[in-house]
């Protein structure tokens, strides 16, 4: 679906907010697609996705931090404060979802010299390193740097961050409009720490984002498009979206569903399902 497209019908279904991505963004360009959101009587509510620091390669490096300025000065042109941060995975990972590359040459799996594509822990540290360098940049553009802790069967090729915890730690040595976090339910419903930790961010002022969709079985062959609707799997909404509340959240909820047959249903039959759970299922609990 084209931002266009996708702007029309949300405003048919009577949103007042989309998140969009950068892949539709760049179709049309920024200004033209900050046109398109207005012109349908929408806003911007948070430009997805930036990230993908981990590369221990110097050049490498710098060609993410300029793609990530890019996508700064796009969210800054859409009108949004808030850039989501999709960190990135180990360099071991050949791309995302891929499989992955050797052991140097000569070494058996699991044996003999440390791999620093292996390292996630240097994948943390280089992570923390670039956001520091990002993080000035963003503050004069008044965009907001949204880290994404991803589910832990994403860390090898998405995102080293797998807790909110962890990304709270990253986003604290910034102002809390210049680094903050989203709490996404399909990567973070599991975690044991999650309300202590959304109590965290809310007392820092650091949620920027609240996403909602449902972890389903089984998974999809493309883990990542495991998503379902809210209502259709396990995730307990109305704990969370208390917890949200409580932290005194009060921004846009957005809707995030990966799914393969979801994409293929009508979108108005999709957007009216949303519609009919957030009212059910997370409504009543903001």
């Amino acid at each position: 679906m084209t931002l266009p497209e996708a702007a029309a019908a949300a405003a048919a279904a009577g949103l007042s907010s989309i998140g969009v991505w950068r892949d539709r963004v760049q179709e049309v360009g920024a200004e033209q697609a900050a046109r398109i959101v207005a012109d349908h009587g929408l806003r911007v509510s948070s430009l997805c996705r930036g990230g993908f620091l981990t590369t221990p390669d110097d050049d490498a490096a710098q060609v993410a931090l300029e793609d990530n300025r890019l996508a700064i000065r796009e969210a800054a042109t859409l009108g949004t404060r808030e850039l989501v941060m999709v960190v990135g995975g180990l360099p071991a990972c050949s791309a995302p979802g891929g499989p992955a590359l050797p052991y140097p040459a000569g070494t058996p799996a699991g044996s003999g010299p440390d791999d620093p594509a292996r390292d996630v822990l240097a994948a943390r540290e280089r992570v923390a390193e670039r956001i520091a360098e990002l993080a000035p940049y963003a503050a004069g553009h008044g965009v907001r740097l949204v880290l994404e802790a991803l589910h832990p069967m994403f860390a090898a090729d998405r995102a080293v961050i797998s807790t909110l915890g962890q990304a709270l730690d990253l986003a604290e040595p910034f102002p809390a409009d210049v680094v903050g976090v989203v709490v996404d339910t399909y990567h973070v419903w599991w975690d044991p720490d999650l309300q202590r930790q959304v109590a965290r961010a809310g007392a820092a002022g650091r949620i920027a984002g609240y996403q909602v969709c449902d972890w389903v079985l089984p998974l999809a062959a493309e883990p990542l498009n495991s998503r379902g609707h809210v209502g259709d799997g396990y995730v307990d909404f109305a704990t969370v979206t208390r917890w949200v509340r409580d932290a005194g959240y009060t921004g846009d909820v957005e809707v995030e569903i990966f799914n393969e047959q979801i994409w293929a249903a009508p979108a108005e039959q999709t957007l009216a399902t949303m519609a009919e759970r957030h009212v059910r299922h997370v409504l009543p609990h903001l």
